[in-house]
């Protein structure tokens, strides 16, 4: 963890501010027949045209601006030509924007036109997680209260969380020190400490906690086929609270 700036501060909250809008119009162009390449490509000149960088492209060779994943793909789906959103999926769409040297990283998951009852309630339900977390996001805590909640709210709701994947540091760069697990002892983690940003990110399984790592070296998915869904927010904790800088 690293104590940021009142300067540096500033800037991440440019960069939470374009993220969050990035999304939001991500939102509005999710419906079926769109690929999730043009969905790739729209957001990308939207984060450009507003002042921004996409983060995503290039990083650690990763060839698109956001993160386009199905259904059943947990996280890191490369958009595709060949991947049309048809009605009653959900996509999980994550992307960072970098403002003057400063990263924010956020997700959604948006359904494609009239869902199910038990997708919506994943997404629902994945999205409480990160409230139930941040929660437990204090100065002075540990950051396993935080893990611990998530991994409790997710759960009692029939639920599993993901293992293999975490939260992470964020500022500088896209991933900083610590780690952020979903799951947890109450006791674990390193103590929460004041002006730091953290992207916390509850990735949610249907079914089955356990993943498997596609053969392009990115895509996760659920062993067991069902859907998973994603919430992610760049937040900032100070001595007063938790500020989540992509709402």
């Amino acid at each position: 963890m690293r104590t940021l700036t009142p300067a540096e501060i500033v800037l991440m909250r440019k960069a939470g501010a374009l993220t969050r809008d990035a999304l939001n119009y991500a939102e509005t162009l999710v419906k079926p027949g769109i690929s999730t390449y043009e969905l790739d490509k729209l957001v990308e000149k939207f984060i450009i045209d507003s002042g921004g960088t996409p983060s995503c492209l290039g990083y650690e060779g990763y060839p698109a601006s956001i993160c386009a994943s199905v259904n059943e793909m947990v996280v890191h789906g490369i958009p595709s030509k060949e991947v049309i959103l048809k009605e009653g999926d959900i996509i999980s769409v994550d992307l960072c924007v970098t403002y003057k040297g400063y990263i924010a990283d956020a997700a959604r998951t948006f359904p494609v036109g009239r869902i199910s009852f038990e997708k919506a309630k994943l997404i629902e339900v994945t999205k409480e997680c990160f409230f139930e977390g941040i929660k437990h996001l204090q100065v002075g805590h540990r950051l396993g209260e935080l893990s611990h909640a998530i991994q409790v709210h997710a759960e009692k709701n029939g639920y599993s969380v993901v293992r293999e994947l975490a939260g992470h540091g964020v500022g500088k760069e896209m991933h900083e020190p610590p780690t952020i697990c979903n799951y947890g002892k109450e006791t674990s983690g390193p103590m929460v400490i004041e002006n730091v940003t953290l992207a916390i990110e509850p990735m949610i399984n249907m079914g089955r906690k356990e993943v498997w790592l596609l053969e392009d070296g990115w895509g996760v998915i659920t062993r067991d086929g069902k859907p998973s869904a994603h919430y992610e927010n760049t937040v900032l904790v100070t001595k007063d609270g938790v500020e989540i800088l992509t709402i």
